[in-house]
């Protein structure tokens, strides 16, 4: 089964360098997506099963965002993330709104991205 993600950041240099460390963690159907408009549309339209969404982005709140994209039907795994280490902590589900875990950017790398977008299942 393919795996999808969305990655949702302002920054086409970020986007373009965590698409490809994504793709070499093994998720093959990438989408992209510069801002909250576009997100919203891109995640309707692909229905991933994960995103990676930037805290900061210009034409709303990607906490907002994050919570958004975690409520959708189909429950995608959402992260956060930025190049601010304490922009944001783990966003802690309350009155059955899911959790949004975070990563700092300079993070990506590690296998903890991985485990967070895909939990117990995924691309081997």
């Amino acid at each position: 089964m393919a795996w999808s993600v969305l990655v949702v950041d302002d920054d086409p240099c970020f986007r373009d360098l965590a698409s490809r460390i994504l793709g070499e963690m093994g998720f093959d159907d990438i989408a992209e997506s510069e801002d909250v408009a576009s997100a919203l549309v891109q995640a309707e339209r692909r229905r991933p099963q994960a995103a990676l969404v930037d805290i900061g982005l210009p034409d709303g709140d990607g906490v907002e965002l994050a919570r958004t994209l975690a409520a959708l039907p189909w429950s995608p795994r959402v992260v956060l993330t930025s190049s601010d280490r304490d922009a944001a902590t783990p966003i802690t589900g309350g009155d059955g709104e899911p959790s949004v875990p975070f990563v700092a950017k300079e993070d990506l790398a590690n296998g903890k991205l991985r485990a967070l977008l895909l939990g117990d299942a995924g691309p081997g």
